[in-house]
């Protein structure tokens, strides 16, 4: 996601708003928890190694094994806190079940899946790198702007069949094969890339005063 530090380079005012909880870092790690706690819990991963991200918060918040499965715990707790700090609703964890449902029959598709995820992220967020940067740099200045944004520009994506822009054009189409595959709407696409680039600002506003800090 290089595009991110490109988007916010410039400096912006500073936003009344309250300040958004963790990073894209922490919200991401997140992500990933939970849909390892899906795979577990769907094909019965005995082998907790086979899932970092979900092992490592496991045994940070100490999270004890329900009924000698894993991933049952770790999804309602990872879920809670996604919610709970995030604002992510029942719908956005639905769809991720669905995806890893279709697309995970066994534990070898696990890898397959995250691949596939990864190009998908890849793309989308170049694609709004290119789209986006100055908009986004407006839209920044309050959430319910950057969130309008947000959804108009995915639409866009999801749903414009031609561009003047040819390699613009191969990567909307890009994006649109991976959430076919991956079987996520447009509302799904939407919540993830607001919640990523709403926490990318906080994160370039925390850099900017620990520079200043250290100038």
């Amino acid at each position: 996601m290089s595009f991110l530090s490109k988007l916010f380079k410039k400096n912006t005012p500073e936003t009344t708003e309250e300040t958004t909880k963790g990073s894209v870092e922490e919200f991401v790690s997140l992500i990933r928890v939970y849909y390892q706690a899906v795979m577990a819990v769907n094909l019965g991963v005995t082998n907790l190694n086979m899932l970092a991200d979900m092992a490592l918060f496991k045994r940070m918040l100490k999270i004890p094994t329900q009924n000698n499965k894993l991933g049952v715990a770790e999804k309602a707790r990872v879920r809670k806190v996604l919610m709970q700090d995030y604002g992510l609703n029942e719908t956005f964890f639905k769809e991720i079940d669905s995806s890893v449902r279709r697309c995970c029959k066994t534990q070898n598709d696990i890898k397959t899946y995250f691949f596939m995820f990864q190009g998908f992220c890849n793309d989308l967020f170049s694609l709004l790198g290119n789209l986006m940067q100055w908009k986004f740099r407006l839209a920044l200045l309050l959430k319910k702007m950057l969130y309008a944004q947000t959804v108009k520009t995915v639409h866009e994506i999801m749903t414009r069949s031609e561009w003047n822009d040819v390699s613009v054009q191969k990567a909307a189409w890009s994006v649109r094969k991976y959430a076919q595959s991956l079987g996520y709407s447009e509302q799904w696409v939407t919540d993830f890339v607001y919640n990523v680039v709403l926490l990318a600002r906080e994160d370039q506003k925390k850099q900017a005063k620990e520079g200043k800090k250290d100038a």
